[in-house]
């Protein structure tokens, strides 16, 4: 696996669109792993990762990388 960090407006649509998996850390913990970018505002990032299974990350105290396989 390589990771994309997701900085940009751009990095986040694009992950979104392409339903592509998400790993979330905020202070250097992993906090959700293998979600997907459902909607993303200036403040919140929102992930799934089941049906019912909706989080809302704070955009500036988590970083968001993009998980790629090889």
């Amino acid at each position: 696996m390589a990771n994309r960090k997701l900085i940009t407006e751009q990095d986040f649509q694009e992950a979104m669109d392409r339903q592509v998996h998400v790993r979330v850390f905020q202070d250097d913990q992993i906090v959700d792993s293998g979600v997907v970018i459902i909607r993303f505002t200036d403040t919140f990032i929102v992930t799934q990762s089941g049906v019912s299974d909706v989080t809302y990350h704070d955009r500036k105290g988590c970083e968001f990388f993009e998980m790629r396989k090889r």
